[in-house]
């Protein structure tokens, strides 16, 4: 299939990943899962898995360049994530690294490593939380997750004003409150039903409205 989009999904190997990997596969694109560890699911589902990328080190950068050297992208979706919680009086700023690392710089890392092969058109899209948003913030506590995922908005609204002019829409995406290991499956909605209202938000995202920040449900989310 000559006009058949490529779609690369960082952390593809469960949860949202997965699901979105398994939407996209569905509408027939070639999938290309970014993990780890891969799993029997993935296997199943991708048209390609990459494995052994740590989206944090140079190393791990460096093989997911290689791996892909040459391969046109129509759509980055950036949703390897942690969730870690830390509270006031005994705070483990490592555990505040870590999700710096993981949830913020790492998007940004695969991003500028990637975005050369990201044609005018293409799309990339950020798996962040409404955590995030400052303005939203009324519970406290969560340091280093609220923190990451607010620098990875940042580093969003910054990225689509700079593609902007290349043709290349960015945004930011809340999944929802979703049944997943990373809230031991304590979540609202399914990977599922989440999987299906990013992509919903992908579909609709253009250079007009790129560097939005929206919930899986279509509702526009205070910074």
């Amino acid at each position: 299939m000559a006009n058949r989009r490529t779609v690369v999904i960082t952390g593809a190997n469960r949860g949202i990943g997965l699901e979105l990997a398994r939407h996209y596969a569905d509408e027939g694109c070639a999938v290309i899962g970014v993990c780890r560890h891969t799993s029997d699911e993935l296997n199943a589902i991708a048209t390609r898995v990459v494995e052994g990328v740590d989206v944090t080190t140079d190393s791990g950068i460096q093989t997911l360049t290689t791996e892909l050297k040459g391969q046109s992208i129509d759509l980055l979706i950036n949703n390897a994530g942690l969730l870690q919680d830390e509270k006031l009086g005994s705070i483990d700023f490592d555990s505040i690294r870590t999700q710096m690392e993981i949830n913020a710089y790492a998007p940004l890392r695969v991003t500028e490593a990637l975005v050369s092969q990201i044609p005018s058109g293409g799309k990339i899209a950020n798996i962040t939380s409404r955590m995030g948003s400052i303005a939203d913030n009324d519970s406290g506590g969560r340091y280093g997750y609220r923190a990451s995922k607010a620098a990875l908005n940042a580093f969003g609204k910054s990225l689509a004003m700079d593609l902007q002019p290349r043709g290349i829409a960015v945004a930011q995406l809340h999944p929802g409150y979703v049944q997943t290991r990373m809230v031991n499956f304590g979540g609202l909605i399914s990977p599922q039903e989440s999987a299906k209202g990013l992509a919903e938000r992908i579909e609709a995202l253009n250079l007009e409205n790129t560097g939005s920040f929206w919930h899986s449900n279509g509702e526009e989310l205070p910074w």
